[in-house]
């Protein structure tokens, strides 16, 4: 009964955590988002983190890319391995809760000496035959009762660790599927700028061709054909600029995708229809930002290091080692499982800190702060955060404002142009007035592209701000339920 107590009290002061009770950090942040980001009072995502790629992405090529870059990226392999490695650190830690326990079995055969006998027995002589011992055994040996939960917090912050690399592998997704998109959107946006400049170009080239047929019948002098030479070979020069730029893209899709690029992609859809994102609320609530991996990587650090405080407190306190055993041990191997060769062995011993000369002390100052430091990264990482969304919100509506006065510009640039070319078929001005608003109309188409390309890679930019990319249908790493 006395024994049943005892181990019943030594149970109960298992219990005992040193660590401190987690507080979660106030978020230095407003609970919603400036009013000056333009966000309409219209009907919003439910859960933008909430929302998947293969949902937010609507054009079926790009779905495709990154598809395989989820298979092929080799940053998001290398992070899965971290995963694995960081579950492997866990799975060592947390057996330290448990004793080690081993079987083992061995004989023993002894000589005596030819004048001394056995050393055990000496003055024997050789009369004694060769001894021998049989022996089998199971036990554990050296397992330190946790008593303060040393080795609780240990394995608790060894958890975090694992859950902090598991949001850090969801970073590196959520950055690779913006990333693609961006780049993709890039792609699209430098194709556009090479069919518009091959258009004009094609333009020009004709105009080129009557302008010659003109100066070599008297009929149109020699600055208006360099004139239009001159714009020919701008529109040249563009055009090679521009084929440049979208095999530069297509070399970045197949950095960020980890393969060469299929030939049986499928096509992609029109310039602008890549991806879909619903109308966010005025007011917007900042606790949207609660899912995003770097923010929860951060908190798990933090919850690590409050835990790694009770570790550091355990140390100042007794530590509790037991060794025990049972088995068996006979000077016959048959009658070695007989009920008579029973053995047990069971050896507690304790140890208490007195002098560690400050190291107990520093170890627990350095923990504390520890804790201080993740706390104010954790807090800077929210107000990061929230910069990040709250510029891609006012991005966003400034973007849509300029779109529509570009498309403005390239519209007036447009009957400009015509009225122009007009006017100089009608003999009523020179060339140079309809070479005039030519250049106009093309950099006006140029820049509505650089506007349009910039408004879509925003949606992405929003898209990964406030957490995005992450749904059911994406396979997690397994990760340890935390050890409290």
């Amino acid at each position: 009964m006395k024994a049943r107590l005892g181990f019943a009290a030594l149970l109960m002061l298992s219990s005992c955590n040193m660590a401190p009770r987690y507080h979660q950090p106030t978020q230095a942040v407003q609970n919603g988002y400036p009013a000056d980001t333009g966000a309409k009072n219209a009907p919003a995502v439910s859960s933008v983190a909430n929302l998947g790629w293969e949902d937010f992405y609507t054009d079926p090529r790009l779905k495709a890319l990154v598809q395989l870059a989820l298979k092929n990226n080799r940053d998001l392999a290398a992070q899965a391995a971290a995963v694995t490695v960081a579950r492997g650190q866990y799975e060592i830690q947390n057996a330290s809760l448990f004793p080690i326990i081993s079987a083992g079995g061995q004989g023993m055969f002894m000589a005596p000496s030819d004048t001394a006998g056995f050393s055990f027995a000496p003055g024997l002589g050789t009369s004694v035959s060769t001894l021998r011992l049989y022996q089998t055994s199971i036990g554990f040996s050296s397992y330190e009762v946790d008593l303060w939960g040393r080795i609780r917090n240990l394995t608790r912050q060894q958890a975090e660790t694992v859950l902090n690399s598991v949001e850090n592998a969801r970073n590196v997704l959520l950055t690779t599927v913006s990333q693609v998109g961006t780049t993709y959107i890039q792609w699209l946006a430098d194709r556009e700028q090479l069919r518009v400049t091959r258009g004009t170009l094609k333009s020009q080239g004709e105009t080129l061709r009557l302008t010659q047929l003109s100066y070599d019948n008297g009929e149109t002098d020699a600055l208006t054909l360099a004139q239009v030479k001159t714009q020919v070979e701008q529109a040249s020069a563009n055009e090679a600029q521009y084929a440049r730029a979208v095999a530069d893209d297509e070399h970045a899709l197949q950095l960020l995708v980890g393969t060469p690029l299929p030939a049986d992609l499928p096509p992609p859809a029109p310039f602008g229809a890549q991806t879909m994102i619903a109308n966010l609320p005025e007011g917007l609530p900042s606790d949207l930002l609660a899912q995003r991996p770097d923010i929860v990587a951060a908190e798990h650090t933090l919850i690590g290091a409050n835990a790694n405080i009770g570790a550091a407190r355990a140390a100042f306190f007794p530590k509790v080692t037991l060794t025990a055993s049972e088995g068996t041990s006979s000077l016959q191997f048959r009658k070695l499982f007989t009920p008579g060769a029973e053995t047990w062995t069971v050896s507690p011993s304790i140890s208490l800190p007195i002098f560690t000369w400050g190291q107990s002390e520093g170890n627990l100052l350095m923990a504390k702060a520890q804790k201080l430091q993740y706390a104010a990264q954790y807090e800077k990482t929210v107000q990061t955060a929230f910069r990040e969304v709250s510029d891609a919100l006012t991005a966003r509506e400034t973007y849509l404002s300029q779109d529509r006065h570009m498309q403005s510009l390239v519209d007036q640039s447009q009957k400009a142009y015509d009225l122009a070319k007009m006017r100089y078929d009608a003999g009523i001005d020179s060339y140079l007035t309809t070479l005039e608003q030519q250049r106009t109309l093309y950099q006006a188409q140029q820049n509505a592209i650089l506007v349009q390309a910039a408004r879509f890679q925003n949606l992405v930019t929003l898209y990964r701000a406030l957490g995005g990319g992450w749904s059911q249908k994406t396979v997690s790493p397994t990760v340890p339920a935390a050890t409290h």
